[in-house]
């Protein structure tokens, strides 16, 4: 496994370096070596953030990110803890294919856009690529990133549907009108 240890407004130490490496040691015997985790980490005032995404396999990513006041080792942590989580749940359920085949690694893009506006604006975009799947799939795919929603092409109807969680922690399917 890879490491891509990147961070904005702070320093990456070699403590800081060993920890994750240390900490990362044991997630590796679940993923190929040429897997890359991406590992963001930012500090906004007192507060430390860390960002963790995992490319696995064919149009799945793991992403999982976790902060703390003033402790960026704590943040660390607590985001490997949830990526550890992830991997582990990845790997029961898709098992078979993990190691079958290698990963193919989707190309996404992050921008900030920092336009003033008065009212509402986008302050972050991010693309990602969509491929066809059943409900089930996409049912497990937000589950597996930890997302409240999650956008898909339905196999069934080949048209684009919004998975999401609802308050009463039930899912709910947005499909547009013929």
């Amino acid at each position: 496994m890879k490491l891509s240890i990147t961070a904005r407004s702070m320093v990456v130490t070699p403590a800081i370096t060993k920890r994750i490496e240390k900490k990362t040691d044991t997630m590796s015997r679940y993923l190929w070596p040429e897997t890359e985790m991406q590992i963001k980490m930012t500090r906004d005032k007192a507060r430390r953030e860390v960002e963790i995404t995992v490319p696995m396999g064919k149009n799945v990513i793991l992403r999982s990110e976790a902060s703390a006041d003033d402790n960026l080792f704590l943040a660390i942590d607590k985001a490997l803890a949830k990526m550890e989580r992830q991997i582990r749940k990845h790997r029961t359920k898709l098992g078979k294919n993990l190691r079958d085949e290698l990963p193919d690694i989707p190309e996404y893009i992050e921008e900030d856009t920092a336009e003033e506006e008065t009212e509402r604006k986008i302050v972050k975009r991010k693309t990602f690529p969509v491929r066809p799947m059943s409900v089930e799939d996409a049912i497990l795919e937000m589950e597996l990133l930890g997302h409240n929603f999650f956008a898909f092409v339905n196999i069934d109807t080949e048209r684009t549907n919004v998975l999401y969680l609802r308050k009463d922690g039930d899912l709910g399917l947005l499909e547009p009108e013929a």
